[in-house]
């Protein structure tokens, strides 16, 4: 008897409720993962994996080793490439709830929370795909619960196991660095400071600086490549938005419905007798936010900030609740909650078949989906990315087996960019074609491999960029995407013969590091 009510007890325990809603999330990403196909950054991710290194041109080393265990673990499935992003969310949701109840959150503010973190589109769209952004989130999150563990309880020996989460988070994405600052300031700006000068919080960073060092040293070989390449996006690629419109995409990508409660997370930090303690969290929100909006930041690059906002906004609304007595808006703000979670879903979640999805968008009267440089898509940007990339090979295929098996021997393909070559690299292997080139991002580095340059599938470029450089270009195939991106359909192919310079002194001129076009056609 004692044992069967033991067993109630702990299935009904705070944690079992906070793991059964991180198991939602869980159910969720895997009913949905193996929807449409791969995305143009996995593919990418695929060939890193398949070139392991300490750094690549674009980012740390953690994402390709991600992207090489799962295919070594479960092979090449859509599932099996993004179990680990899945897992990322789940742990997410049940992470936020530890900070619920650390704050001293009850459990309508655990649900309500969790509940925040499952239906914010930027976290659907995070953890359906294998990229940086999956891991994100949960390294910032995962800090700022260690750094209210420190604060709360005394425990400074903690800063050590911040330091690894660091450490780990910056061979993910530099963006902890970010976060990483604006805890340093806020506990600067509070009564905490005094957190800074202990011993801990100095070997903390000395192991965080030891995890990252090997990227480090990987920059330093390549000449920085990084800071080359943040330079020539900031150039040409990002197209930054005002203050305001920073904001208002803040409100999207969490959902509206959830924006009073992360609004109210920032009271909790700021006016709140019991956030006090914990204010520098909402310091280091505030001036992330500063830095992004200065440095001209996508929208998207303060979502791992969200869930420590959350989670004391739920405190907020939950006392608010008790104190006003009306405890029918406990159900009520579950329910508009779901509801407005299950309307937006689709459009980050590929739960429903294409032609459904365009019904349902056009039904909601989502006006058509417009491209950085002012093209339109029929399917939103991270959709759309995932059509192609197979049919793509396959018409490349078609022309290279149109030559004669000496003519094969000898001719590269060449592609303008790394999604088109990752494509290549992962489903030409059914076709049987040779390893793309290409000068985008990383590839540039893994060279032109032993090809002179004498034939050539060029993939994705303009005959006017291509007639300067060979003796003959004639065009093979036409790629056509019906629900593509626009800068991946209607491209052409085109046959190329004898390149004027050789391919290995060619190659330093194909160099692309985030350019606006190919760097040789403006030679």
């Amino acid at each position: 008897m004692k044992k069967r009510r033991f067993s109630r007890q702990v299935l009904s325990s705070d944690l079992a409720i906070l793991f059964y809603l991180a198991s939602i999330k869980l159910v969720l990403h895997f009913l949905t993962n193996s929807h449409y196909g791969y995305f143009t950054d996995e593919l990418y991710y695929i060939a890193c994996g398949e070139h392991l290194d300490w750094g690549y041109v674009d980012q740390p080393p953690l994402i390709a080793v991600v992207a090489k265990l799962s295919r070594w673990l479960m092979g090449d499935s859509l599932f099996a490439l993004r179990f680990f992003p899945a897992v990322a969310g789940a742990a997410l949701v049940f992470l936020t709830g530890l900070i619920v109840r650390e704050l001293g959150g009850g459990r309508f503010a655990q649900l309500l929370a969790a509940l925040a973190i499952i239906i914010a589109p930027i976290y659907l769209a995070f953890h359906t795909l294998l990229t940086m952004n999956a891991f994100d989130p949960l390294c910032w999150t995962l800090g700022a619960y260690l750094i209210m563990l420190i604060i709360k309880h005394d425990r400074p020996r903690l800063w050590l196991l911040f330091g690894v989460v660091a450490g780990v988070g910056l061979m993910n994405k530099y963006s902890v660095a970010f976060f990483g600052f604006g805890i340093v300031v806020g506990l600067l700006l509070t009564p905490q400071r005094q957190l800074l000068f202990e011993k801990w919080v100095w070997l903390g960073g000395f192991v965080a600086l030891v995890i990252f060092l090997p990227h480090l040293s990987w920059e330093l070989k390549h000449g920085w490549a990084t800071f080359e390449l943040l330079r020539n996006a900031h150039l040409y690629l990002h197209y930054p938005v005002s203050p305001a419109e920073f904001l208002w995409g803040q409100v999207l990508l969490t959902h509206p419905l959830t924006f009073p409660i992360w609004l109210a997370g920032l009271y909790f930090y700021f006016y709140s007798q019991d956030g006090q303690q914990y204010r520098a969290l909402g310091w280091a929100y505030v001036i992330v936010f500063g830095l992004f909006v200065a440095l001209k930041g996508k929208v998207y690059y303060l979502a791992p900030a969200y869930p420590v906002l959350l989670a004391a906004g739920a405190i907020v609304t939950e006392r608010f609740i008790r104190q006003s007595q009306s405890q029918w808006l406990k159900p009520a703000a579950v329910t508009v909650l779901l509801v407005g979670g299950v309307l937006s879903a689709p459009y980050t979640l590929p739960v429903l078949p294409v032609d459904v999805f365009l019904r349902y968008e056009n039904r909601l009267g989502i006006p058509e989906v417009k491209a950085e440089k002012g093209e339109s898509g029929r399917l939103p940007q991270n959709y759309a990315y995932m059509f192609g990339w197979e049919n793509l090979a396959a018409t490349v295929a078609k022309v290279y087996h149109s030559l004669s098996p000496e003519e094969q021997r000898k001719c590269a393909i060449w592609a303008s960019d790394y999604g088109q070559a990752g494509a290549i690299d992962f489903f030409g292997r059914a076709y049987h074609l040779p390893e793309a080139i290409s000068g985008y991002q990383n590839y540039y580095l893994w060279g032109p491999r032993d090809y002179t340059g004498e034939l050539m599938i060029a993939v994705g470029f303009s005959a006017d960029d291509l007639r300067p450089i060979f003796d003959q270009v004639g065009q093979a195939a036409f790629i056509k995407c019906e629900y593509c991106w626009p800068d991946q359909d209607n491209l052409p192919v085109y046959l190329c013969r004898g390149l004027k310079t050789p391919l290995q002194e060619f190659w330093p001129r194909v160099k692309c590091y985030s350019c606006d076009r190919p760097p040789f056609a403006v030679h």
